[in-house]
């Protein structure tokens, strides 16, 4: 496998620190780094974005994330590994995903539960945490990055 071209992100000067920058930037205490990265494989799962999959289970990992949770991640209805706020933080992750599938891409159902879970800045957070690993799956599959080139 050979990628198309280097990463925008690295051809576009600043553009790799501007990204950066938002993901810490969207970084909420409240919310452990071991969700934000369930959350980014999860995400990088349902686009296809085999970069994206490769790297955020080893950053997972490196943050003490279990192996159960992590080979269980796409199956979060399904498998008791997951709180009930972890479920509503996967279900807008899902929902903000998908917006082309629906007419109501993130109904009131799905937003009240993660309301009912976290605060407005927990919100935030989670929503600009899942726009951003949304731009990295489309940048990486755009530009057919290959898996494994970027280990972190």
């Amino acid at each position: 496998m050979q990628a198309r071209m280097k990463n925008p992100a690295i051809l576009i000067p600043n553009a790799m620190k501007a990204l950066h920058e938002a993901a810490m930037a969207s970084r909420n205490n409240d919310i452990s780094e071991r969700l934000f990265e369930l959350i980014n494989l999860r995400v990088s799962q349902i686009n296809g974005c085999s970069v994206c999959v490769d790297g955020h289970w080893r950053i997972a990992r490196k943050a003490g994330e279990t192996d159960e949770r992590l080979f269980a991640v796409s199956a979060w209805r399904d498998a008791p590994y997951f709180t009930d706020a972890e479920r509503a933080a996967f279900a807008l992750a899902e929902a903000l995903t998908r917006i082309s599938d629906c007419p109501d891409p993130v109904p009131d159902e799905i937003w009240d539960e993660a309301a009912r879970h976290y605060d407005e800045p927990a919100l935030a957070s989670l929503i600009l945490s899942i726009a951003n690993i949304n731009v990295w799956n489309r940048l990486n599959i755009a530009t057919r990055q290959v898996a494994g080139a970027w280990r972190p």
